[in-house]
């Protein structure tokens, strides 16, 4: 198993020469690898043998490349992850696919972890042996109601057997937040099984989202990602105060980055 190597649990993006190629074509370079990862994994996983190393180990290929192409990454908070015994609900904003494929790599090698996503995530060719191989828990996104008894029953079942879920409580992914889009349903999840919150604030708008397939964008390079995890937060009657506490944390990461689409 590798692992990313932090300094005083933080992690920045190394300055190295970029290869020329890098240079004048980094989404196609980055995507030409990517295909290849994921087709490798879902090889894996499709005959049951995508275990938990594998998972870390190829979230980390990606995240490697995706250097190489030259996008700058930024993980900082680590501490607040290391210092549970128990598994907890990561409540956070959802950008673009990078959240999918580099919150493995982070949060994996310190606990169990798994996603709360689309139903649809687990019909994409390819990449839904990958995702079925990871136990999530699957949601419509368009019945809130049906979603809501999933998630309180499913998510419930995978904290009891240590496995720490990722919510992304938004109506939708978007590069703007807007806190009147962030749901309570992760906060309920963790007031349910008695966990604690831990706030991620993500900035990961330099893979943009695509014209045709939303995706698949191109890099914006000049833009740095960033993984910011905050203290846990215990949940404690109903619930409000800690989803204010989350939507506070997450407006003052985005505003010391810099992100411009604050609503």
């Amino acid at each position: 198993m590798h692992r990313l190597l932090y300094t005083k649990h933080l992690y920045r993006t190394p300055d190295r020469p970029l290869s020329l190629l890098a240079k004048m074509f980094p989404s196609a370079l980055f995507y030409f690898h990517l295909i290849g990862i994921v087709w490798r994994s879902s090889s894996v996983a499709k005959r049951g043998k995508y275990g938990d190393d594998d998972w870390i180990n190829s979230s980390l290929d990606v995240l490697r490349r995706l250097e190489l192409a030259g996008v700058k990454i930024d993980i900082s908070g680590i501490e607040n992850i290391e210092s549970q015994d128990r598994p907890a609900v990561f409540l956070g904003n959802h950008m673009s696919m990078m959240e999918t494929m580099l919150l493995p790599v982070i949060i994996q090698p310190i606990m169990p972890v798994t996603f709360v996503v689309k139903q649809s995530l687990l019909t994409y060719p390819v990449f839904r042996h990958i995702m079925l191989s990871r136990s999530p828990v699957a949601v419509t996104r368009t019945n809130p109601r049906q979603d809501f008894k999933v998630v309180m029953s499913e998510g419930v079942n995978r904290l009891r057997d240590g496995i720490s879920v990722i919510v992304f409580p938004q109506t939708t992914r978007s590069h703007a937040f807007d806190p009147e889009q962030m749901s309570s349903i992760g906060v309920k999840l963790a007031k349910k099984a008695g966990v604690p919150v831990i706030p991620m604030a993500l900035k990961t708008d330099c893979w943009q989202n695509g014209s045709w397939l939303k995706d698949f964008g191109r890099l914006d390079v000049s833009k740095t990602a960033y993984y910011s995890f905050g203290a846990p937060i215990k949940v404690v009657g109903k619930g409000d105060e800690e989803q204010i506490e989350v939507n506070a944390y997450i407006t003052k990461a985005l505003q010391k980055w810099g992100n411009p689409d604050m609503q």
